[in-house]
């Protein structure tokens, strides 16, 4: 029997307009606003391009998102178009019905619809609407608003906003050239009534981007992942950036952690009230990750440290820092532990273990005594979800004694072992890793796991 959901008329309906291109252009000047929704979810997964850029023109509501859509290839055709015929002056529209478009956002996120709840308000009613910059649509339309003796803004000039993601990176598309190409100039053509609103940026190479970062106003930005540059230019980034939730900063030099320079990043951090995630990867804070940490607030739910050659004392201070109360996720991976003394790492597990979900210690030389010495906390992080111990140099026993005592945790589905020791002719050399000896293990492991009645738990690995 087919359990296929019937068709209902509404979607027979869209689908028979869809396959006459000329009637439905022609239908959207007509068609009630409540089937616009719809219409455009049905244009947009079909790519019916000329569709899509009718619809935008006489856009029928404030906003538009591009919310739950999955970008593909083939749709980046509809966003330049959207783009195209975004009418940033509604005036100029010569349909017979006058558009409402106010608010066009790019951006693939799964926490909207396409269109907003509409609120009984004269301000443009959008929950995604930019809140920080002092061009948003909403800052200018209130200051149009007491400059004007008119009880209106004239159509012509009515603010619009752009809310887009963007990446300045190397290797970046043609596609991706030619839509910040295309971004940029309609900003210019707007006269100043478009405000680009970007949530996400991406950047590398700093020196090199500075007319593209010209036109952004960074006040916008919840999101900024800085690749590969100096300390001295991400310091001034940070001088025009707002309120970050997220900031990522990947393989940046410092020529002294004692310096003015470090001593200005600090300052910048200080004001990030409400960021929720901090990435440092490749930067090198020995001795130093308490005068980095202390200043942020105490409200982190992600932490990623990764090669950033961590001291005893760094993780005896992650250990007891209010910033790390509240994690979520924590990634210390490729910060060797050469000590023995376990304390710290035991301590900072043992800290969190009621909320961490995601923990991350690869190729950080645990050794045997090492872990045996932090199963005890590891065994009480009930909320765990995720554990990835890969590339550390531990025996098969130990391996064994780790799952015995983590099957008890209910919430932990997968977990990436390190392959032991024994599996190696030359540990860690990769060439001489005996393929039987691992097939053997993963074999005894998911035995283990099926006699402690965890078939839903998932042990894997990778070589180092």
């Amino acid at each position: 029997m087919d359990n296929k959901k019937p068709n209902t008329l509404l979607d027979l309906a869209i689908h028979q307009l869809l396959s006459n291109e000329t009637a439905a252009i022609h239908a959207v000047e007509k068609i009630p606003r409540e089937l616009f929704a719809p219409l455009f979810c049905a244009s947009f997964k079909g790519v019916h391009k000329n569709i899509v850029k009718a619809m935008v023109k006489v856009w029928p509501y404030t906003c538009l998102h591009i919310g739950t859509f999955t970008i593909r290839e083939h749709h980046r055709e509809l966003l330049t178009a959207m783009l195209e015929c975004l009418p940033f002056l509604p005036g100029q529209n010569s349909g017979s019905r006058s558009p409402k478009l106010r608010i066009l956002d790019l951006r693939e996120y799964s926490g909207c619809k396409i269109v907003c709840p509409e609120i009984r308000t004269k301000s443009p009613a959008c929950l995604f609407s930019c809140a920080h910059s002092e061009h948003s649509i909403l800052k200018t339309q209130s200051q149009q608003s007491i400059a004007s003796s008119e009880p209106e803004v004239q159509p012509s000039n009515l603010p619009m906003e752009l809310i887009v993601n963007i990446s300045l990176v190397s290797g970046i598309t043609l596609w991706q050239h030619e839509f910040l190409a295309l971004l940029l100039k309609k900003v210019e053509d707007s006269s100043g009534s478009l405000h680009l609103c970007c949530r996400n940026l991406e950047i590398d190479k700093l020196g090199d981007r500075k007319n593209i970062l010209n036109y952004l106003d960074l006040k916008c930005l919840i999101n900024l992942s800085v690749f590969q540059g100096s300390l001295i230019d991400v310091n001034n980034l940070l001088t025009r950036v707002g309120q970050l939730r997220r900031f990522c900063l990947s393989r940046i030099t410092c020529r002294s952690l004692n310096g003015k320079v470090f001593r200005n990043f600090v300052s910048h951090l200080r004001c990030m009230d409400h960021l929720n995630e901090l990435n440092l990867h490749s930067f090198v804070l020995t001795d130093h990750l308490e005068t980095a940490l202390r200043v942020l607030p105490t409200s982190l739910d992600f932490l990623h440290l990764t090669f950033c050659e961590l001291s005893y004392n760094d993780f005896k201070f992650l250990a007891e820092c209010p910033q790390a109360n509240h994690l979520k996720l924590l990634n210390i991976s490729s910060n060797p532990m050469y000590w023995e003394d376990c304390e710290p790492f035991y301590n900072l597990l043992h800290r969190i273990s009621g909320t961490l979900q995601h923990l991350a210690v690869t190729q950080c030389v645990l050794t045997d005594s090492m872990v045996a010495g932090v199963i005890p906390a590891l065994s009480h992080c009930s909320q765990l979800q995720e554990l990835n111990l890969s590339a550390n140099p531990v025996s098969m026993p130990m391996l064994m004694r780790l799952l015995e005592h983590l099957t008890s945790l209910m919430e932990l589905k997968y977990l990436i072992y390190p392959i032991p020791v024994h599996c190696y002719g030359r540990w860690p050399i990769q060439e001489s890793l005996d393929q039987q000896k691992t097939a053997n293990v993963q074999a005894r492991l998911k035995r283990m796991l099926r006699e402690a009645g965890r078939s839903n738990m998932i042990w894997f690995t990778y070589p180092r």
